[in-house]
């Protein structure tokens, strides 16, 4: 849920949109092929500055919930029932609107060596809904905001760290005694997956059926934002600026390092939103926000952070027009050669950028262009004082 203009709290205003920036450069790279080592993820075991982005988002997104839910005193009754289910409902669908129209648009253009007529092309690519994947990134982000808002408004708050302890153990034991922390189709993760939505409805990694924004690893993410849900009450519980940031810092330090030790028995792995991955990107997040309200709120720098401020003042929005507009650049296909057609996106970074800035720099800049083109959406909407809600 997104605060009122006058409610919002900057430095958290800037750590969203540094996120979501940070997810959309590195979902857009010129070319997959050309990245740099910290702009990809880590292949299993390990973590990567790529693979903060969505699990910081996650911790802003806990913080938001409590700052939201608040304004209701935590109440449980239909009016915040309703709102919590309608928002989670509509950002799931969402999510999977992304997925299908991503995969609509593959699907026809696989289609263009089939003697079809336009409308039979298009209608075969759009009604492929036994491919469409079910889970994904905004589809995560629904499940684990609509678990923790009805926690919220359901249990007392002095209960939710004992709910995230015992849930985060839970799962640490089926991971140990399901395979989880093996890259095969004999993980619990995947056989439960399968199992649930079917094999077709996943992603698959290094040719496992492995979805890293599965259904069985969302529970350590519930947790995930659930930590940042009780870093919202912390920080508005605490009135003076150096003792919220004191709080944060000490807290950043306790799970980051609880993250680190404990990755010696539990690895540090985002496609299985391990427990130790929760505590150590949890702390990381609330370092950082700690960083930040000390720099913007009371050191009063805040001149560079404008650009953020464009990207974090309508997060979702962005992300989703962030997809949108990657779908079609990737898809659209024109002329080119007279004889081949190449997509938009391909135009650019294999005509306009690779042969003068090189593979990886010009996938880069083609990375950080969608980025800034992004930018100017929001910018438009953030001038006009325009807040869209999901």
């Amino acid at each position: 849920m997104n605060q009122k203009p006058g409610d919002r709290l900057l430095s958290l205003d800037i750590l969203r949109g540094i996120t979501i920036a940070g997810m959309i450069m590195v979902n857009n790279p010129g070319s997959w092929n050309y990245i740099y080592k910290p702009l990809g993820h880590a292949l299993w075991h390990g973590l990567t500055p790529t693979d903060l982005v969505f699990p910081f988002f996650m911790f802003i997104m806990g913080i938001s919930a409590y700052i939201s839910l608040r304004k209701f005193n935590f109440g449980f009754d239909k009016a915040t029932l309703f709102k919590i289910i309608k928002r989670t409902v509509v950002i799931f669908l969402i999510g999977l609107g992304l997925g299908w129209l991503s995969l609509s648009v593959r699907a026809y253009n696989g289609l263009s060596g089939e003697e079809l007529t336009f409308f039979d092309r298009l209608i075969k690519s759009v009604s492929n809904f036994e491919n469409i994947r079910i889970p994904g990134v905004m589809q995560r982000l629904a499940l684990t905001y609509g678990i923790t808002a009805l926690v919220a408004i359901l249990v007392k708050h002095k209960y939710i760290p004992y709910i995230i302890i015992i849930t985060l153990t839970g799962y640490f034991l089926l991971l140990l005694y399901g395979n989880g922390f093996e890259l095969s189709e004999q993980n619990i993760i995947s056989v439960f997956d399968r199992a649930i939505l079917g094999a077709n409805h996943l992603y698959t990694d290094s040719g496992v059926k492995l979805d890293p924004e599965g259904l069985l690893s969302t529970i350590p993410a519930v947790c995930h934002v659930m930590i940042g849900f009780c870093c919202g009450g912390l920080i508005l519980n605490t009135k003076d600026n150096y003792e919220k940031i004191n709080r944060l810092f000490i807290l950043g330090a306790i799970l980051t390092f609880l993250g680190f030790l404990l990755s010696y028995g539990c690895p540090i792995n985002k496609k299985i939103w391990s427990p130790t991955f929760v505590l150590a990107t949890c702390g990381l997040a609330s370092t950082l926000l700690a960083l930040l309200i000390w720099i913007i709120d009371i050191k009063g720098h805040k001149k560079w952070s404008v650009f953020f401020e464009s990207f974090g003042v309508n997060p979702l929005f962005i992300y989703v027009a962030a997809g949108v507009l990657s779908i079609l650049l990737g898809g659209i296909l024109i002329p080119y050669n007279d004889a081949t057609a190449i997509s938009i996106k391909g135009f650019v970074y294999k005509i306009c950028l690779q042969p003068y800035l090189g593979d990886y720099f010009g996938s880069l800049i083609f990375a950080l262009l969608f980025v800034a083109l992004n930018w100017v959406i929001g910018n438009i909407l953030y001038k006009k004082k325009i807040y869209i809600k999901i």
